[in-house]
């Protein structure tokens, strides 16, 4: 059976919580988000984790965790810089924010020979989500159908400040027929709002929401290079403007290019999106051991 490949984008430098995120330690032994969607990821049956770091934090990357479970599951990494740009483009002077997650997911294809998973490093899934979107992984998927993993969006809320969400409406089959990412999310008392151009806007607590949790065959390279081109083309001026994976979906599905299924979980999210939510990340993944979903030490 194909087993699937998990990437984990990791290159962000954590501008809003102020350090190295990626690897901040909330379990009993040490243990980061990450280490917890690896060891799901190798019980739901993932035959290899490819991550996409930046070249600065290489060293400390492979000494604080890769060696932590290298020897249970095939890995890899790549590097996602400013300058991994197409032939013709360069890197304007004023650009210091990376492309975004579908240019990351672009320059990881020399690892990544397999249909994949594509997550965020800061983000807690858990064994549900791995464990389905393996499941359609290894199925025999055609070359331009995708999936997503669904969240409710009142289950994906940081109680610190505002998140970042693609908002999704589907048919009655479960297939997308769009996702807009919108970056200014947040509870007000009883409601959910967003913000945008200063104006703000009520949102359903039960609105289905992607947390980039992805499932992609190796056909997406083709299309995020052709798009990514346009991006760039159209962005030329604004230093601080994203290639979302969310914005890439939503192209193919109304170019017809590409059919992506939902895939409900009625989990509830947590991740470190600030430093305040560290403390919640913790006292999460200690219930979770006292349940015994999880070992206290996951890698003996």
């Amino acid at each position: 059976m194909l087993r699937p490949t998990l990437l984990i984008l990791a290159a962000g430098l954590g501008s809003r919580y102020g350090s190295l995120k990626q690897i901040e330690p909330i379990g009993p032994g040490g243990e980061s988000i990450i280490d917890y969607s690896v060891y799901d990821a190798i019980k739901a049956g993932f035959g290899k984790v490819v991550f996409v770091i930046k070249k600065d934090i290489e060293s400390e990357f492979k000494e604080s965790l890769l060696k932590r479970f290298e020897t249970s599951i095939e890995t890899d990494y790549v590097f996602q810089e400013l300058d991994m740009l197409p032939e013709g483009y360069s890197l304007p002077a004023d650009r210091k924010k990376p492309w975004g997650t579908a240019h990351a997911i672009m320059i990881s294809e020399s690892a990544v020979r397999n249909p994949f998973a594509a997550i965020n490093a800061d983000d807690f899934y858990g064994y549900e989500s791995f464990a389905k979107i393996n499941n359609f992984l290894s199925g025999h998927v055609s070359g331009n159908e995708y999936c997503m993993i669904g969240y409710k969006l009142k289950k994906t809320l940081s109680e610190h400040g505002t998140v970042s969400r693609g908002v999704c409406k589907t048919d009655e089959n479960n297939y997308l027929i769009s996702v807009t990412e919108l970056t200014q999310i947040k509870k007000e008392g009883s409601r959910i709002v967003y913000y945008e151009n200063d104006k703000s806007s009520t949102l359903p607590g039960d609105s289905t929401v992607s947390m980039n949790m992805w499932g992609f065959t190796t056909s997406v390279f083709k299309h995020i290079k052709e798009r990514f081109s346009q991006f760039l083309d159209e962005n030329t001026d604004n230093p601080k403007a994203e290639f979302y994976i969310p914005t890439l979906v939503d192209q193919l599905i109304n170019e017809e290019k590409a059919r992506v299924r939902v895939i409900p979980c009625n989990a509830s999210w947590f991740g470190i999106t600030y430093r305040e939510d560290r403390e919640a990340a913790r006292k999460n993944i200690l219930k979770k051991i006292e349940t015994g979903e999880y070992p206290k030490k996951l890698w003996r």
